[in-house]
């Protein structure tokens, strides 16, 4: 995980700015990495963390990473670290649901509407069985806390989303395994649910996906910014 410098955050705007202001008084204008409305996530005068690339050639080299909500927790806002924490995760054999898989690949196109899965697994071995079927794996980061412990996805409305819950489906009826994981980077989040208020055709859809035999799960991590660490390491309810 890369190394977490602290500041305060200003404000964000334009989608992929936010201006901090640093320990030493001075104020930056640095890259948010996130697309979404970050609801609930941005308040002014709080503290936040960044990160630094070396690449010599972006026109912001610093990166907004960890927020402080208006509650009080902590939120990691940055969508490309998604994947990662999950990769990890398998790795580590932490997702209980998706141990012992011999095979990974990311982002491999697939589907009638040609999506990319974020990961594929095949060859399940256990002591006990073997499973040949593929496992389809769609993550997505969930950073929106509306009532205290309750967090909701998405943040706006999402076609891509629906889009991808369809494309599980058929991998279902093609007789794969499919599996949707709701990645929580919020320290106050305990469970999770369709936003319906912000999206119902994605409610109605992920209710559909799960009729259907998607499963849908959903791991939380651990925010440690003075640590540097930001790991998944806990299973969550998912309520639909």
């Amino acid at each position: 995980m890369s190394f977490f410098h602290p500041a305060i955050l200003l404000r964000r705007y334009k989608r992929f700015l936010a201006d901090v202001r640093l320990p030493d008084g001075s104020e930056l204008t640095i890259h948010c990495p996130n697309t979404g409305s970050m609801k609930n996530c941005v308040l002014p005068e709080s503290p936040c963390w960044y990160s630094i690339s070396q690449s010599q050639t972006r026109k912001y080299p610093q990166t907004l990473e960890l927020v402080t909500t208006p509650g009080g927790h902590l939120a990691g806002i940055n969508t490309a670290r998604t994947n990662l924490l999950v990769e990890t995760a398998l790795r580590a054999q932490v997702i209980n649901e998706l141990r012992d898989y011999q095979t990974l690949r990311r982002e491999v196109v697939y589907g009638s509407e040609k999506s990319r899965i974020d990961f594929l697994l095949r060859d399940k071995v256990t002591n006990e069985n073997s499973d040949s079927r593929l496992c389809y794996l769609e993550v997505k980061n969930v950073t929106l806390m509306e009532a205290e412990g309750e967090g909701f996805f998405p943040d706006a409305v999402s076609e891509r989303g629906s889009k991808h819950l369809r494309e599980l489906m058929a991998m279902v009826q093609q007789g794969h395994r499919a599996v949707l994981l709701f990645c929580v980077q919020h320290t106050g989040i305990q469970s999770v649910r369709a936003a319906a208020h912000i999206d119902q055709v994605y409610a109605s859809t992920l209710a559909a996906a799960r009729a259907a035999g998607v499963e849908i799960i959903a791991y939380a991590a651990s925010i440690k910014p003075e640590q540097h660490s930001i790991v998944l390491d806990r299973s969550l309810p998912v309520l639909i």
